[in-house]
């Protein structure tokens, strides 16, 4: 079923300036280790972290050292920086979600940050039987491609028209994957109107909010928290997240 898009601005020139602040969030991720050593740890099964536009692994390679400290699997796209959908980069992930998948005998999470959370709801939508559950992290999928303020980049990086859907994979962006889903945004998000990465909230489907930049996300402390959170459940248990006790200080209510 089809999903009506919104229709946003982009984040103000302000929160765009702010995203600086990505930098000092590496810092407080460094810093909060010790405690974020005190995460669930996981089952082992397979994780594949996807990077945002522009950006390669080595954008990721803080979120995915940790995952790999807490028993998960974990890999990166493997494809180089993220210039969109690109002749190849569809068929690449999609080989790389079956080898996955194949040679571990187990489901894969999948992790998205911004335009890589796109590509992980199509990747559930085309292999709901190989995904275990999707996360993404400031991913638009809910709005036009013109809320945010990264659509001309996307444009000259890929050559294709920010607003055109490629139908073949995956389908609609804005409806939700056939598998468990949490999105997680920010409302001082400066590159990415944050109506449009949350997600409607349903048996499958949740929301978590963060205070965070959108440059900074991948490593920000209550993300990587909310994540590992996220990947510790069983496979065929999974439930909204539990914002009870000390978690509600750091996580509100995303409905507010």
């Amino acid at each position: 079923m089809s999903v009506a898009v919104q229709t946003l601005r982009p984040p103000s020139r302000t929160l765009m300036f702010l995203e600086g602040r990505a930098i000092h969030e590496l810092g407080a991720f460094l810093g909060a280790l010790p405690l974020l050593s005190l995460a669930p740890r996981g089952d082992g099964h397979p994780v594949l972290v996807l990077p945002g536009l522009i950006a390669s692994d080595m954008s990721t390679r803080p979120l995915r050292d940790f995952l790999k400290s807490k028993g998960y699997a974990v890999s990166g796209w493997r494809q180089g920086r993220n210039l969109g959908l690109r002749s190849g980069v569809q068929d690449g992930m999609v080989d790389l979600l079956q080898e996955m998948n194949e040679t571990s005998g187990r489901k894969v999470s999948l992790i998205g940050w911004s335009l890589g959370g796109l590509y992980a709801r199509q990747l559930a939508k085309m292999m709901p039987e190989r995904v275990r559950q999707v996360i993404t992290l400031g991913s638009p999928f809910a709005a036009g491609p013109k809320s945010t303020n990264a659509w001309r980049v996307y444009e000259m990086a890929s050559g294709r028209r920010a607003d055109k859907e490629d139908q073949r994979f995956g389908g609609s962006l804005a409806s939700a994957p056939p598998v468990p889903t949490t999105a997680i945004f920010s409302r001082t998000d400066g590159v990415c109107a944050w109506q449009g990465c949350r997600e409607e909230s349903s048996s499958m489907t949740d929301s978590i909010e963060v205070e965070s930049s959108h440059c900074g996300m991948g490593h920000h402390p209550a993300v990587v928290y909310a994540v590992a959170d996220r990947l510790a459940q069983k496979d065929g248990e999974w439930a909204p997240f539990d914002r009870s006790g000390w978690r509600s200080l750091v996580y509100p209510n995303p409905n507010r």
